[in-house]
């Protein structure tokens, strides 16, 4: 035999109110069809249950009605003491509903999820009690600076290697280490624009903001020599380079840089500042926040190469698109010590700009301003 549902949608008269009662081993219900909780367009419909007898191929037809059976928490199944059942959030309902009627499967799922959540609460409970415990024992200020000398010490994992016994400035951070000599070479092509470049190329460029400011301003002042030119040229053509990187967020190209950009820079770049991330199945290469502080201290060190140990920092933070805080706490775990100047002539009277300069002896490192508004909070 078979029961087979039908539902016929047309309007009928009034249909009297019945109560239904059911209970499992652990849980009482109850279903009525005439409250609130039965949907509006059921008084639209007729219900039937068909009774199909597979031997003879006939069907005898039954009037029907549609309950909404709802969980009871006590004997008694008046509705005066649904009021606890009613009280429970969605989840705690759906959850008594499958301990009644679950699958096995749906049963196991909600045991497995019960158990993740208490030990989830005696994980956090755990790592509460441990953290009160270290506060306790240290003292809240204590912390409070270890964390300033963590984020100073973050910062110095991304500066180029620095050699602090360096008898010339140019030997604080070599240029080998920014640029290796087949780099360097490989950068004679792209930069080759650059070499022979005409002030109305430049002017060109600079409306067209196609490079950064820096670089168009350096681009001005290209030395006569042949070789000291060509040098700055290469030199420009990475930084603007490294600059055009750091405003990238997720990598998504082989070659994102173009395919002017040599192999070995674009290796380069993806290899020294970018982290690998997890995302959607799929490993990508992502320019954090540390990366872009690692790739402003390279810029920061190039221009120093560039402009004879001296450079502006308020043009390259500009450029790089980062808070002066942030610049200034980069520059100082160089060792650079830092002035107030007048902006370059072409980059506006502002005489607010900040000028980093690299020279010996190198200055003892000194906290942050985050790290001294933290001990003048204490």
């Amino acid at each position: 035999m078979s029961l087979i549902i039908m539902r016929s949608e047309q309007r009928r008269r009034a249909a009297p109110s019945y109560r239904q009662v059911s209970e499992s081993e652990r849980l009482s219900y109850v279903g009525n069809n005439f409250d609130s909780v039965v949907k509006k367009y059921n008084s639209l419909c007729r219900y039937f249950v068909g009774v199909l007898d597979k031997d003879s191929g006939q069907m005898d037809v039954y009037n029907a009605e549609i309950f909404n059976m709802q969980p009871l928490l006590s004997g008694n199944v008046m509705p005066d003491d649904t009021k606890d059942y009613q009280n429970k959030s969605y989840r705690e309902k759906m959850d008594l509903c499958i301990e009644a009627f679950g699958t096995s499967k749906q049963k196991r799922a909600l045991n497995s999820r019960r158990m993740n959540a208490v030990g989830n609460d005696v994980v956090n409970t755990a790592v509460t009690k441990a953290a009160a415990n270290v506060i306790e024992a240290k003292g809240v200020t204590a912390l409070i600076q270890d964390v300033a000398q963590d984020e100073e010490q973050n910062i110095s994992i991304f500066l180029p290697p620095c050699n602090e016994d360096a008898d010339k400035p140019e030997n604080v951070y070599k240029f080998e280490d920014i640029l290796s000599p087949a780099e360097y070479k490989a950068l004679e092509v792209p930069a080759a624009v650059f070499v022979n470049i005409t002030q109305e190329e430049i002017t060109k460029k600079t409306e067209d903001k196609s490079h950064c400011s820096f670089v168009l301003e350096e681009l001005k002042f290209l030395p006569a020599n042949e070789e000291s030119r060509d040098r700055k040229a290469r030199c420009l053509w990475f930084l603007d380079t490294l600059i055009k990187f750091s405003h990238l967020k997720v990598i998504k190209k082989k070659n994102p840089m173009g395919p002017e950009c040599p192999h070995i820079i674009s290796k380069k770049l993806m290899k020294n500042f970018t982290s690998l991330t997890y995302n959607n199945g799929s490993v990508q290469n992502l320019v954090s926040a540390s990366m872009k502080a690692k790739i402003t201290a390279y810029v920061i060190a190039l221009a120093l190469h560039i402009n004879n140990f001296q450079t502006d920092l308020t043009v390259l933070q500009n450029d790089l698109k980062l808070q002066e805080s942030r610049m200034m706490d980069i520059a100082k775990a160089m060792r650079l010590k830092i002035s107030k100047a007048k902006g370059l002539p072409g980059l506006g009277d502002d005489h607010n700009h900040k000028l980093g300069t690299l020279s010996l002896p190198l200055p003892v490192q000194k906290a942050s301003v985050s790290q001294r508004k933290r001990k003048k909070m204490n």
